[in-house]
């Protein structure tokens, strides 16, 4: 493999296949990013066993064709540090070394061979759905952030997607609050499918989402793929049953208040700064037309905050994590949010009050 490249061509691709590379890992290969030179074409790969990306980019001058693999952090940060309008030249030594040359710096990197890269199996497609980056792009960041992290429950460490026949739905939930997102598509499939997709997989593709071209979603039986631009996507999917988010949604709560989402988050983010450090929680008094919101700790501090809200009807008192209202406030694009609630053991219904077809569920504390 022999080939020259320019450095801002070559650092893009890099850079997106070498989000997915783990720093840690068990098999060494795997740290490795794996390069493809057929011709002028050469395409990086990047891998964990879980999310695939494949970067593809034509070189300004190829020598010799190949295949190899180079360590990703290293050939990375190597990028990085080189000037910007720099020419990069890789060629292969006879020791099987990646030699990269670029003005007078030069450094000699060790390689695995591309045989060891594991590949994700093909398999076949089942149907896919096509909609605009922008529009996807604003149902993962709306929904997101309710994916759970490192939970036991490994279904709920990733989103569901819920195509039918007119409608993509995206819902997220870690068991303490839910969000959810649905959109309507002209080609969907005639039987509802539910499929999750990993939390790994959702942060890459909305990485990768980046202007309004059209995107096509293909999934299979154990995969979901995507081609942007002169990349490619594939994610594994989660192998488990989602939980039924029909019973999360609360129904019947007779205590609508409206206000402005800001002043919301700012009451709320004020009032948790003396909330108890490790449970977040407020405790959040409703009565004609206000909003009063009390956090305390440990230390005996106190917070107190009181906002209008447009509401008329019997007085509540609930508690909530702080929190978990401020990440639902911070999504809401409209100017105001709209709270359902009923009574201090059910869980809150928030959405924005026109413009958004976002839903969030929050459960209620104990205090």
């Amino acid at each position: 493999m022999h080939f020259t490249i320019s450095r801002e061509t070559f650092l893009k691709p890099l850079q997106l296949v070498s989000g997915v590379v783990e720093r840690r890992q068990t098999l060494p290969v795997l740290s490795n990013v794996l390069l493809v030179l057929e011709g002028d074409q050469l395409s990086l790969t990047g891998t964990d066993l879980e999310v695939e990306l494949i970067g593809r980019v034509t070189v300004a001058d190829s020598k010799q064709s190949g295949a190899i693999t180079v360590p990703a952090r290293k050939l990375l940060d190597i990028c990085k540090s080189l000037a910007e309008d720099s020419m990069i030249e890789l060629s292969m030594s006879d020791s099987n070394k990646l030699t990269i040359k670029a003005g007078r710096s030069r450094f000699t990197l060790t390689t695995l061979p591309a045989t060891e890269y594991p590949s994700v199996e093909e398999e076949p497609d089942t149907f896919s759905v096509t909609l605009s980056q922008s529009r996807l792009k604003e149902l993962l960041d709306s929904t997101s952030f309710a994916m759970a992290q490192q939970d036991v429950r490994y279904y709920l460490n990733g989103m569901l997607f819920e195509v039918s026949v007119d409608y993509l739905r995206v819902v997220a939930t870690d068991g303490h609050r839910l969000a959810m997102e649905t959109m309507t598509i002209d080609e969907g499939t005639s039987e509802i499918q539910q499929l999750i997709v990993p939390r790994k997989g959702i942060i890459e593709l909305g990485r990768l989402l980046v202007d309004d071209d059209e995107i096509t979603l293909t999934f299979g039986q154990n995969h979901i793929r995507a081609k942007v631009t002169a990349t490619t996507f594939t994610s594994k999917l989660v192998d488990g049953k989602f939980p039924d988010y029909n019973r999360v949604l609360p129904k019947g709560g007779n205590k609508v208040l409206v206000g402005n989402a800001q002043e919301f988050k700012q009451a709320f983010t004020r009032a948790s700064i003396l909330s108890n450090e490790k449970y977040r929680g407020v405790r959040v008094i409703l009565s004609n037309g206000e909003l009063k919101i009390l956090a305390n700790n440990p230390e005996q501090e106190e917070a107190e905050e009181v906002i209008g809200v447009d509401y008329q009807g019997e007085t509540l008192e609930i508690g909530f994590n702080v929190s978990y209202l401020i990440d639902v406030l911070s999504t809401l694009s409209c100017p105001n949010a709209k709270i359902t609630l009923s009574d201090p053991n059910s869980s809150a219904l928030i959405e924005a009050e026109s413009g958004s077809d976002a839903v969030y569920v929050v459960m209620p504390m104990r205090l």
